[in-house]
């Protein structure tokens, strides 16, 4: 059987398989169950826990190693997910729909982070040192391409069968159908033609009780680094207001005016969260590596966490005017996008400041597990929040008060940002380019 040769047969389709089940079960379910009816309380909740495989990861990737290949891993996880969207096609319609989907969801959650173990341990593999240096901006775009397809197309698509079947049941189900259909043809093209790594095989001598030794040691090692406490304080707490408005912002754009909603359609908010956002995420991520390489992670923090805070309060005016100017919320949500990614430079390059020294991979697994922990925790009770907003008379302007106090709350939670900034400990050289 033929194989490609060329890294480009192989990780454009990686990269986006990657990221696509990451965005279904993460963005995807928010907007599903609200439009579905939904309760703010229940859906932040138990979307919430659809964090947990990305939390536990690092707990059962060692094992990956142990059980045939990472190109048979990765292929195998391709087609379950295929299974899985095809299945959420069929349950959406059904009287139990909540409790089953969200069941399937949280299964191809697991999948998918499997399929992040496997597949980056097979990119590991397959390339030369330097050919992984020299694909790394190819695989960071085609994810982030998955990103555009995720929160945008999928969306846009979804708001556009909506108006033509009359029914946004139908249209998600259709939508799932196409997610099961590409994922077969992904699993099919690596199924033919990924190469075999020669070095992907089960590593020789390895045992359970070989992999439980070693990462009981590596977990011993990560609580013992020095400033161990003020850094799982910033990893929890830097993103904070983030992890406080993922679960509303979508529900408050689609939500009708007079719940205090902006009324966006299905396909306007695709089109704002999937091509307009993800460009300011995108160009403040870029603008933020070259200030980092300029003057280093510590000059730039305070910069970067005000970057990544403050625009908060553009989602206060938008919740507070509910402008009808679909140009005016474009620009909103590009500005906080844009600090957004800014600000989020200096959280990615200080987990992998934090993990270094012996371990340095599995202590970064670590730090991405409390990266994702400080996700899941304050998403969880965003909707019993925003609930409980809405009946207490706090900040708001007019009725109902909700979103308004919540996205007041939201710049409250800006605080725990900064005094995380403040007792961090950072080398003032790190992220310098030499000679700067």
């Amino acid at each position: 059987m033929k194989t490609i040769k060329s890294p480009w047969g192989w990780i454009p389709t990686l990269y986006i398989a990657e990221g696509l089940p990451y965005f279904a079960v993460n963005v995807l379910t928010v907007l599903i169950y609200t439009q579905l009816g939904i309760s703010k309380t229940d859906m932040a909740y138990f979307t919430g826990w659809l964090y947990l495989p990305w939390v536990i990861k690092p707990f059962w990737s060692p094992f990956v190693d142990l059980i045939g290949t990472k190109r048979g891993w990765t292929i195998c996880m391709q087609w379950l997910m295929a299974v899985c969207f095809g299945s959420l096609a069929f349950l959406l319609p059904t009287p139990f729909f909540f409790s089953s989907t969200l069941a399937l969801f949280w299964i191809t959650a697991f999948f998918s982070a499997t399929h992040d173990i496997s597949a980056d341990g097979y990119y590991m593999m397959e390339l030369t040192p330097h050919l992984q240096s020299a694909y790394v901006g190819v695989r960071s775009t085609f994810y982030r391409i998955a990103s555009v397809i995720g929160q945008g197309g999928l969306v846009m698509l979804a708001g556009l069968l909506e108006r033509r079947y009359g029914s946004i049941s139908r249209a998600w189900i259709s939508v799932f159908l196409i997610l099961a259909v590409l994922f077969v043809m992904i699993a099919l093209w690596h199924t033919l033609f990924m190469p075999r790594a020669p070095k992907d095989k089960p590593l020789p001598g390895v045992t359970a009780r070989n992999i439980l030794y070693d990462f009981a040691h590596t977990f011993v090692t990560f609580f013992r680094k020095p400033h161990i406490l003020s850094a799982l304080a910033f990893m929890l707490l830097y993103r904070l207001p983030e992890a406080m408005c993922i679960k509303l912002v979508q529900p408050f754009l689609i939500d009708d005016r007079s719940l205090g909603g902006l009324g966006l359609s299905t396909s306007q908010v695709g089109f704002v969260n999937g091509t307009v956002g993800v460009i300011g995420l995108l160009a403040g991520g870029i603008i933020g590596g070259l200030c980092i390489a300029r003057g280093g992670l510590k000059k730039w923090l305070w910069p970067m966490a005000a970057a990544l805070t403050l625009p908060c309060l553009f989602y206060c005016f938008l919740a507070m005017t509910q402008p009808e100017s679909f140009l005016l919320v474009n620009v909103a949500i590009f500005i906080e996008q844009f600090g957004y990614g800014f600000g989020f430079t200096a959280f990615m390059l200080y987990l992998i400041y934090f993990s270094q020294g012996p371990a340095q991979t599995s202590h970064y697994a670590f730090c991405t597990a409390f990266m994702a922990l400080g996700m899941m925790l304050p998403g969880m009770v965003a909707g019993w929040l925003y609930d409980r907003f809405n009946e207490w008379h706090l900040f708001g302007f007019g009725t109902p008060e909700g979103y308004v106090n919540f996205f007041w709350w939201v710049m409250v939670c800006c605080i725990f940002t900064f005094a995380a900034c403040r007792y961090v400990h950072i080398d003032p050289n790190f992220g310098k380019k030499e000679g700067n």
